[in-house]
């Protein structure tokens, strides 16, 4: 039985860096303006825990992006991302945004998909910092 890194395809490095990229690319007022193109980066059965304390579903959150974005957000920042490859096909983020004067630290879980070509985030957390 094959395990999605039995290939070699995903090495340690390349699956943080995959995660790393995914994680960066939901970041961008591009993607998290349009639900279609965020929904390629959740995970069907995705949920997050926001910075308020609420329990968010996959369609709940694709749902809401666009009410997020402003035109006049001057965007995030992001500081001390790591990742670490817990098991094969599965990577954790940690990381810190600010935006504006709201900062978070953030953990994120990604997961290979089935069909072992794409990483999907299967769960993230926010906590308010200050």
């Amino acid at each position: 039985m094959s395990t999605p890194d039995s290939d070699r395809r995903w090495s340690p490095d390349a699956s943080v860096r995959a995660a790393v990229a995914g994680e960066l690319a939901l970041l961008t007022p591009e993607v998290r303006s349009d639900p279609a193109e965020a929904a390629r980066f959740l995970d069907p059965e995705f949920t997050e825990i926001g910075a308020s304390g609420t329990l968010w579903t996959r369609e709940a959150v694709l749902a809401a992006l666009p009410a997020f974005e402003d035109d006049s957000d001057p965007g995030v920042e992001v500081l001390e991302m790591t990742g670490t490859l817990l098991a094969p096909g599965w990577v954790q983020l940690r990381f810190v945004t600010v935006r504006e004067e709201r900062r978070a630290r953030r953990s994120s879980l990604w997961r290979l998909a089935g069909d072992g070509e794409r990483w999907l985030m299967y769960f993230h957390q926010g906590t308010l910092t200050g």
